[in-house]
């Protein structure tokens, strides 16, 4: 027990003194990489499709990773909430970047581009969740968090529903059961379970109750 304590703090020292940039840069070097492997002809042979996928995978690695924040402090007492606005917009990046190598280097169409989201159902998901995330990054900064007030955490709420909707885009993508895109759904549904407060849960069914009258 003592020992789970010290790696904890150990964790929380180390995060307590590393600079939110240095959170960007490593964000950013899968993307670097994975056109460097693209510019090396090292993809496959279909490069702009394992590239709309490994920049699609990773940005729903973030999302789950910005999920699972809350119930790493909560359960375990591991304090990451400095990195998760840098988190979240490292995987509003990668989504964009996904979407855009999609549509300009596979489609390289508008009009297909639109016949696409309305006739795939994971494409206008998908779509749902970029439109979704737009907002969220753009009030990603202080001033809008100040200005926004408490309309701010209700915007952000947002982001519960997104990773849904991105979990879902990658099971429909796929095409049947496959193990891969359900665990990272079932990851989703998993996260947002724990980040439920089951006392403040317990104490608003208390609540709700009818109270037995008085006499």
């Amino acid at each position: 027990m003592r020992g789970d304590l010290r790696v904890v703090e150990h964790i929380n020292h180390l995060s307590s003194k590393l600079p939110v940039w240095l959170i960007y840069l490593i964000g950013a070097a899968p993307g670097v990489y994975f056109i460097m492997l693209g510019v090396r002809n090292e993809l496959g042979p279909e490069p702009i499709a394992k590239l709309e996928h490994l920049l699609g995978e990773f940005a729903l690695q973030m999302l789950v990773f910005g999920l699972a924040i809350t119930p790493l402090r909560r359960i375990f007492g591991i304090n990451l909430f400095k990195f998760r606005r840098a988190i979240g917009l490292i995987a509003f990046g990668y989504v964009l970047l996904h979407v855009l190598t999609w549509a300009l280097l596979d489609l390289g169409d508008l009009n297909r581009v639109w016949a696409d989201i309305m006739k795939r159902p994971y494409i206008t998901i998908g779509m749902l969740a970029l439109l979704g995330l737009i907002p969220l990054a753009l009030t990603s900064n202080n001033v809008a968090q100040r200005r926004l007030g408490s309309r701010w955490r209700q915007l952000h709420r947002l982001t519960y529903g997104i990773c849904i909707l991105g979990g879902l885009h990658f099971v429909m993508l796929r095409k049947g059961l496959q193990i891969e895109p359900l665990l990272y759904l079932g990851s989703i549904l998993f996260l947002l379970l724990a980040r439920v407060d089951i006392g403040k849960w317990r104490m608003f069914a208390a609540d709700r109750k009818p109270k037995a009258p008085t006499l």
